[in-house]
């Protein structure tokens, strides 16, 4: 019997929690703000709540489920009148690269490293980041990316003397100011070649540089820090 009750509150349970995003709409079924995450995450926490104790009755969790629904439903119509309250509750975009430069305090404020950007990059079907004019962190985490207008092709670029001809995806070969001696020994470099290259284009330390790969072209992109 026990069995039974439990198996007719899972049910009962999961068709209104389904009505409950239905209510909430399709913006928080779509992507998730830090607001939602929390809506949603405290109505599933009372729900297992709900279905693993069977002596509590049903209503000691629908009645904070349906709280949390129309806490939500309310703060998103205030919303929709005030800006001010979006950006509170939704969070603000963030640019973190902008005209090709990543901004590395950005970054850092969204605790938001150097491996998360090239994920994300790759997720957009951008291998390199000297391709990227804009790149905009959006409040549920995705980011946006706008490609640079002109990209050269392998056909335009001449490969400058001394520089390989990396056949592959873009390396990085200085990540957050450390040489990657592993990507160097890939391309058959070392850091003293590493260095010349900084040294042509105005770097005398790797501890200048935040950011540097190399692409399939040979052609080097530098980030320094500011």
């Amino acid at each position: 019997m026990e069995i039974l009750t439990i198996f007719l509150r899972t049910v009962l349970v999961y068709f209104v929690v389904f009505l409950m995003l239905r209510l909430m709409g399709k913006r928080e079924i779509g992507k998730l703000s830090l607001f939602d995450l929390v809506i949603s995450i405290m109505i599933a926490e009372i729900a297992v709540f709900v279905v693993e104790d069977s002596s509590k009755p049903l209503l000691d969790g629908l009645i904070p489920m349906g709280t949390l629904v129309l806490i939500q439903i309310f703060i998103a119509f205030i919303a929709l009148k005030s800006r001010t309250l979006r950006l509170m509750f939704d969070g603000k975009p963030s640019v973190i690269i902008s005209k090709g430069t990543i901004d590395r305090e950005e970054m850092k404020k969204h605790r938001y490293n150097l491996d998360d950007l090239m994920l994300q990059l790759r997720q957009n079907k951008i291998m390199n980041v000297a391709d990227v004019e804009f790149a905009v962190l959006e409040p549920s985490g995705k980011l946006s990316v706008v490609e640079k207008a002109v990209k050269e092709s392998s056909a335009d670029v001449e490969t400058p003397k001394g520089v390989i001809r990396y056949e592959g995806l873009p390396l990085a070969l200085i990540m957050d100011s450390k040489v990657q001696d592993d990507n160097l020994e890939k391309i058959g470099k070392t850091r003293f070649w590493l260095k010349n290259q900084l040294q042509l284009n105005g770097v005398r330390d790797f501890k200048e540089v935040f950011y540097c790969s190399i692409d399939h072209r040979g052609r080097i992109f530098l980030d320094r820090k500011r």
